[in-house]
C-alpha cells in the first residue's frame, strides 16, 4: 500500500471545499491511488505530478514522491487555478527537497 501524506496547504484546501460530492470523489481517488491505481496522472515538471478528478470544475491534486512508497500531496485546485497551482507545487517540492 502506498502512503499519501498531506501538506497543510493540501489539507486546508480539501477541508475548505464546499462541494461535498467533489470532496468525496477526491477522497475516493486518493484511496484508489493508495492501492496503486493512479489513473489520470501526468508529470508537470520538477518531480511534481498532477492527478486529475474529472468532476465539477476539474479538480487537480499535485504530489511529489519521497522514498519508495511515500507520496506527499502538495496542493489542490481546479482547472481555473491550474497554472498557479503547478507553479506553487513545484516551489513547494523544491523547498522540501532542499530541507532533506
Amino acid at each position: 500500500m502506498i502512503d499519501f501524506q498531506r501538506s497543510q496547504v493540501f489539507a486546508d484546501w480539501l477541508n475548505s471545499l464546499k462541494d461535498t460530492i467533489g470532496k468525496a470523489r477526491i477522497i475516493a481517488r486518493l484511496r484508489a491511488a493508495e492501492h496503486g491505481s493512479f489513473g489520470d496522472c501526468e508529470s508537470v515538471g520538477a518531480a511534481v505530478y498532477e492527478m486529475r478528478v474529472h468532476y465539477g470544475p476539474g479538480y487537480r491534486m499535485y504530489f511529489t514522491r519521497r522514498d519508495e512508497v511515500i507520496y506527499l500531496l502538495l496542493i489542490g485546485g481546479d482547472k481555473s487555478t491550474q497554472k498557479r497551482d503547478i507553479k506553487r507545487a513545484i516551489q513547494m517540492a523544491h523547498k522540501i527537497g532542499s530541507e532533506e
